[in-house]
Parts: structure tokens; C-alpha cells; sequence
């Protein structure tokens, strides 16, 4: 995966654990996030053009999330930036010349379906929430700490 994409991960899992779909200015969301302003720019605006943010401009601009996050995906955001991660390098185009007659290459076929799999069924929504609740001290979850969210609900 590359840097840019596992940035735009982090800056659409931010937004997505903000409350009520809050709009972020650019510095902040950098701060949030980690990562430098100027890098994170560049991601952010092919966030925009895939359609999974938008941004504002002016002195109450900032991103935002665009779409319903129960419609959102870990893949979606990935495939803005082409960085589905491919698990062996029998698997990029071109593959490898022993694939037709490789066992393991079945195994990393299937393998690397389920991992598309994982990551299509991983919505946004949903880990904006898982977020949210790990955000919180551990001494206000109390005996629930460690559980998955959706047990929570």
C-alpha cells in the first residue's frame, strides 16, 4: 500500500469518527491525523475528485465527508489511490511464469479474493465508530474495554 493511500485511510477514518458529520479545516485534520499539510493536500483532493469527500473554501471551509458512510468501504478508499495490496508478486499484472503450474498460486488467488473480501465489507461507518469508542479513557468504558464495538451496540 502506499503512503499516499494509507493517508487518505487515516484522514476518511477521522472523519468518520467525527460526530454528525462535522467539517475539519485542512490544519486540523493534519493534526489529527499525523501527517504534514502539504502531503496531505494532495490526498485529500483525490479524496475529493473519487467523491468520497468534498471540500469548502474560505474562512469556514474544510472537508467533509460526501457520501453515507454505510456506503463507504476500506476498498473504496484504497481503489481511489489503486493501492489494493496485492499479497505475492505472482499476483500483479504480468504475474510470474510458474503460476499455470504452481500450487501456491491457487492458495494466494484465494487469498489475496478474501482480502478484497474483508476490506469491501469493512464500512466506513462503522469503523468511524469503532474510533469514536476507543477515543474514549479507558476508565469510562470499564468493564466493556476490549470488546468489539459491535457487541456495544
Amino acid at each position: 500500500m502506499t503512503r499516499a493511500a494509507d493517508y487518505a485511510v487515516r484522514a476518511i477514518v477521522h472523519l468518520a469518527s467525527l460526530r454528525g458529520g462535522s467539517r475539519i479545516s485542512l490544519g486540523e485534520l493534519a493534526t489529527g491525523v499525523d501527517v504534514s499539510p502539504a502531503f496531505l493536500s494532495k490526498v485529500l483532493q483525490r479524496l475529493v475528485k473519487a467523491g468520497l469527500i468534498r471540500s469548502w473554501r474560505g474562512r469556514l471551509g474544510g472537508f467533509e465527508l460526501s457520501r453515507d458512510l454505510a456506503s463507504v468501504s476500506l476498498l473504496d478508499v484504497l481503489h481511489a489511490f489503486d493501492s489494493v495490496p496485492t499479497l505475492n508478486a505472482c499476483l500483479a499484472p504480468g504475474g510470474c511464469a510458474r503460476s499455470a503450474s504452481c500450487g501456491a498460486h491457487v492458495v494466494w488467488l484465494e487469498a489475496q479474493q478474501r482480502l478484497r473480501e474483508v476490506l469491501a465489507g469493512a464500512s466506513m461507518d462503522r469503523i468511524g465508530r469503532l474510533t469514536r469508542s476507543r477515543r474514549r479513557p479507558t476508565a469510562t468504558r470499564g468493564r466493556r474495554a476490549g470488546h468489539d464495538l459491535d457487541e456495544q451496540q
